[in-house]
């Protein structure tokens, strides 16, 4: 279909409560004033029918919609009256009896274009509401190729990551959220991730009925004030830029202009086609049934005394001893304060290293050797590159003892900046006495599949020694891939790479112990946030930072009743992922460490 070049999308947020037909009233007042802005395409909230609350499978059938329903109706008669694409989402009343929770794409001309079902459900939906069991659609429009989600789709990367793969540029999110992290975190990080653009709308006001706030309040320890949608409607850019986004409780429609086909350039800043560097074949464990998945025994210690250093890259390879024993100091200083496990930022940069791969190996050999004399009984991780016995070089993440290399993992996904190093054939854990490890190099910590097959490994903690190419990767990147996964981080970074980061520079995560929401804690109030850890950057100019992570919570991926982040992904729908045919996602024997 010939595309418009350019369309403005907006994203519309409001609330809606137990009113039905008040409900649709704020749902057709609300694309009135999206029309004010002469949208092409517009985007709605989840479950704009009705809140996502029931007595009852009877009462959640009798307040959901029908495709022919009045409803529906109304907005495909708006869609038509006002001349552009609408994404609406509802509970939706199935000729079978079943009620599903779908996002409908209407054409300017009112046709109902596109009918796309939720994946993966949060808590009680899951009482109520049927799951997808066929592919999620994608629509070649005029106003590109446009693919749906919706709220908990988004908070692990499966669901968008199919569409993305199935060739989709604009995906469009409706949200029914009242975590602060969906806004900050997981709504952006889809963009840039699978260089598309995103346009979500999310919820303002009461998520529960009004008359029902201090007694689920009062069951659950949230505070009334985060039983509300946390707004933040924003449309977001391949590289991650955020061009809009609404406030965190007002009715609003904000938007931007985008140009579709932008999303069919893959490539990074160093040339890397982001899709076309993937390794299909290691992904099958994502697309394979969890039932047949089982954790490998959990190694992690309740407590872990870790340490973040950042030191300024060697900006010569005749100054690489000079770099390392600043760096064996800053380790040594910090094992003398009890840190178990040191994230040490990389001290040899690509560039460099790429001038002459031979020389830098070298260097690293003599880098090696230097801070295996600072570790006494600790280890320090970072990234070096490494001549391999049967020839040739590898970029690697490397753990350091006293007696040197203790575990390398190479790069696994092929980076025009380290093209000299040869691939890995996939991840390997580190099995230590107080926790699981996972080595990343900087340029596959891109990858959401990594981190899965981290976590499916039964990884607890990850030591990714950063030198990034875009602010997305620091900003969101790493802190999501640490959140759908739940998984320890230590994130040491070259200084100076991005000094706007909301985070500094490095940054390391540590699980909570106390995670499934609508659960009494006893330890810490909720603050709104749902599955993003506890964050601890550098401060700027800061060469450490001390922090206790917390291995044996990476257990617990229950975010919430009934939703297991990693277990509960729709692993049935992710062939994509794997380039694995429907018949081939079969129960697994066993995919996963054991």
């Amino acid at each position: 279909m010939n595309a418009k070049a350019t369309i403005r999308a907006a994203a519309v947020q409001f609330h809606a409560g137990t009113d039905i037909e008040k409900n649709l009233t704020t749902t057709l007042r609300m694309l009135d004033e999206a029309a004010e802005v002469n949208p092409d395409l517009v985007v709605l909230p989840e479950f704009c029918n009705h809140l996502s609350w029931y007595d009852g499978p009877e009462h959640c059938a009798e307040v959901s919609v029908t495709l022919e329903g009045p409803f529906l109706r109304a907005v495909a008669d708006k869609a038509r009256e006002k001349g552009f694409f609408v994404v609406v989402n509802c509970t939706v009343l199935r000729d079978n009896g079943d009620v599903t929770g779908s996002s409908l794409l209407y054409s300017p001309e009112g046709k109902l274009l596109a009918d796309n079902t939720k994946q993966i459900y949060i808590g009680h939906e899951n009482d109520f509401l049927k799951a997808a069991d066929t592919p999620a659609p994608i629509v070649d429009t005029a106003v590109g190729r446009l693919g749906m989600y919706a709220c908990m789709d988004g908070v692990i990367n499966e669901p968008p990551r199919t569409l993305s793969l199935r060739g989709a540029q604009v995906l469009c999110n409706s949200v029914n959220s009242f975590a602060s992290d969906e806004g900050s975190l997981h709504i952006p990080v889809r963009a840039p991730e699978s260089r598309v653009f995103i346009v979500a709308a999310n919820k303002v006001g009461p998520l529960v009925p009004e008359v029902l706030l201090g007694a689920v309040s009062a069951a659950t320890g949230i505070p009334e004030k985060h039983l509300y949608g946390s707004g933040e409607s924003q449309i977001v850019a391949p590289d991650g830029t955020v061009l809009a986004c609404a406030s965190r409780d007002q009715e609003e429609v904000v938007w931007a202009d985008i140009e579709p086909a932008a999303a069919d350039n893959k490539q990074r800043p160093d040339g890397t086609d982001v899709f076309a560097s993937r390794r299909p074949a290691l992904y099958e464990a994502i697309a394979q049934d969890p039932a047949g998945q089982h954790y490998a025994p959990w190694l992690g210690a309740e407590s872990l005394a870790s340490s973040l250093i950042s030191v300024p890259a060697a900006p010569a390879l005749s100054a690489a001893l000079a770099s390392a024993q600043r760096a064996a100091e800053e380790v040594s200083a910090a094992v003398s304060r009890g840190a178990v496990l040191v994230g040490l930022s990389p001290l040899l940069g690509a560039e460099l290293i790429a001038s002459d791969v031979p020389a830098a190996a070298a260097a690293a050999e003599k880098i090696v050797a230097q801070l295996a004399t600072a570790t006494a009984d600790a280890y320090v991780a970072t990234a070096l590159p490494l001549a391999r016995a049967q020839g040739g070089y590898q970029y690697c993440a490397v753990l350091i003892g006293s007696g040197g290399i203790v575990a390398a993992q190479p790069q696994v996904h092929r980076s025009e900046r380290f093209a000299w190093s040869e691939l890995a054939a996939g991840f390997e854990p580190v099995d230590l006495p107080f926790a699981r490890l996972g080595l990343v190099t900087s340029d596959d910590s891109i990858y959401p599949e990594t981190f899965r097959l981290l976590a499916l490994a039964g990884v607890d903690t990850a030591v990714v020694p950063v030198e990034p190419l875009e602010a997305w990767e620091l900003r969101t990147g790493l802190l999501e891939r640490s959140a759908e996964n739940r998984i320890n981080l230590l994130a040491p970074a070259m200084p100076g790479v991005d000094e706007s980061s909301p985070l500094g520079v490095s940054f390391a995560t540590a699980l909570q112990r106390e995670f499934t929401v609508m659960t009494q804690w006893k330890e810490r109030p909720f603050e709104g946030l749902l599955s993003e850890p506890e964050i601890y950057p550098m401060a700027a100019g800061d060469s450490h930072l001390d922090v206790t992570l917390y291995p044996a919570c990476a257990e617990n991926k229950e975010v919430s009743r009934n939703t297991d982040l990693v277990r509960n992904r729709p692993w049935a729908l992710c062939g994509p992922i794997a380039a694995v045919s429907a018949e081939k996602q079969a129960p697994a024997k066993s995919t996963v460490a054991s």
